[in-house]
């Protein structure tokens, strides 16, 4: 049975909030996080993203430390990248807007002594990038000892990210008297040991199964033979403008964003942006504020750019190319059907791609319903070197299921050097016969 905000003991200025902010009735995650974390228990929340999770941590912290209190942080909120600590500090400033909590975000890419200046007049709450903060320790702009509870947002994205030997510093400069709170998507390896390894006792708090998608995300994949037909295929998917009004566009490299902000740039109306780690630090943010905002109507991104980007209202995820790790496929589709709100998420399959999506599939325990290409997409013949690069890529993966499997390259090439092989000796001897 569902519990409202006031059963949950929510305190009347937080109440107060949530109702002008829009917030009804708690997630699944904020009903099983609220009472737990307020009773002081280390905490492992596994909730796919889009459930509310930034919420089920901030709503008991903010209930906890009630007003300002000195000048050090007394709550750190560790989280992998700059958007994602922008997006932190974000929902703290709409929570706390009935209180005078003091907070600030921080993270790489600016000089540190700008975020000095945002601390130095006292802080309550701390949200900030690994590095960032170690920086700022390490240049004595702030003390560590008076923090109480330590959050670490996105765990399973932190650890790929290599975070772990930053962490393991972290942690010995922490006060080892504090709470801890651990929220990830995925329970996978990687986090159970670093739960075990940082958490003496925590209580495990799991609201879908590991690397399950939210229900309101309608998926959809196409079996598209190549690139130039993918990109028709989106052409034709966005002159519906009206259903498509808001789009994320997943891309592997960089490249592929530039390629394809060209072509929607000719083809499609409204305005987009590219979104990756090569564009300055102000025209990201700035394309994502664009984007929360309604401004601008697509948004071409790789993985990593994309953390943090919570826009409640994106009509579509557009995977143009698979994700590195299959993971990152429920994270990708997760930036749709936010907030209670639906979402359609697209797949756009080449035949090398088929054998990783099956592996997808298995992941998130559901097979994806796949649609026909529209009759009006023009079907482009692949070219000779991507069809090539797919019959060596679908070679590899034969060779992954059947280790004897040679593959039919390996046959040609075998097939080959046995029509040309010409013995040592009777090649001296034609060699003897022209010189004559």
């Amino acid at each position: 049975m569902s519990k409202s905000f006031e059963q949950l003991k929510v305190s009347k200025s937080l109440l107060k909030t949530l109702e002008e902010i829009g917030f009804h009735e708690p997630t699944p995650i904020q009903q099983k996080a609220i009472p737990a974390i307020r009773s002081g228990l280390n905490i492992v929340g596994i909730a796919q993203t889009g459930t509310g999770k930034t919420a089920a941590y901030l709503i008991p912290l903010l209930m906890n430390i009630i007003k300002p209190e000195g000048d050090d942080p007394r709550i750190v909120v560790l989280v992998p990248t700059r958007e994602l600590s922008i997006q932190v500090g974000e929902d703290i400033e709409e929570l706390s807007a009935n209180t005078t909590i003091r907070h600030a975000a921080v993270y790489g890419g600016i000089g540190w002594t700008k975020h000095a200046d945002l601390i130095t007049p006292g802080i309550d709450i701390l949200v900030a990038t690994p590095g960032r903060l170690r920086e700022l320790y390490l240049n004595k702009v702030l003390s560590l000892k008076k923090v109480k509870v330590l959050v670490i947002d996105e765990a399973d994205r932190m650890l790929d990210m290599g975070f772990m030997p930053q962490l393991r510093q972290l942690f010995e400069i922490l006060p080892s008297k504090r709470q801890n709170l651990l929220f990830s998507a995925t329970f996978n390896e990687k986090v159970e040991l670093m739960a075990e390894e940082f958490l003496d006792h925590y209580q495990k708090i799991k609201v879908a199964r590991s690397a399950t998608p939210a229900e309101l995300i309608k998926q959809e994949v196409y079996h598209v033979p190549n690139y130039r037909t993918k990109l028709n295929l989106i052409k034709y998917l966005f002159e519906d403008e009206e259903s498509f009004n808001r789009i994320m566009i997943f891309v592997r490299t960089k490249d592929h964003a530039e390629a394809i902000f060209k072509v929607i740039k000719r083809k499609s109306e409204g305005e987009k942006r590219i979104l990756h780690s090569n564009k300055g630090q102000n025209s990201r943010l700035n394309a994502i504020k664009a984007f929360k905002d309604g401004e601008i109507r697509i948004l071409i991104s790789t993985d990593v750019s994309a953390r943090g980007i919570d826009a409640s209202l994106v009509s579509h995820v557009i995977n143009f190319d698979l994700p590195a790790s299959y993971e990152d496929y429920v994270h990708r589709i997760g930036r749709t059907a936010r907030a209670g709100n639906q979402g359609t998420a697209i797949t756009l399959i080449s035949p090398h791609q088929e054998w990783h999506m099956k592996r997808i599939e298995k992941l998130i325990r559901m097979e994806i319903p796949v649609k026909p290409i529209p009759e009006e997409v023009e079907i482009i013949e692949t070219d000779f070197k991507e069809k090539q690069e797919q019959l060596q890529e679908i070679d590899r993966q034969r060779k992954i299921d059947d280790p004897t499997f040679q593959g039919a390259f390996h046959e040609k090439k075998k097939k080959n050097q046995k029509q040309t092989f010409t013995p040592k000796k009777n090649r001296l001897d034609s060699k003897k016969r022209r010189r004559r």
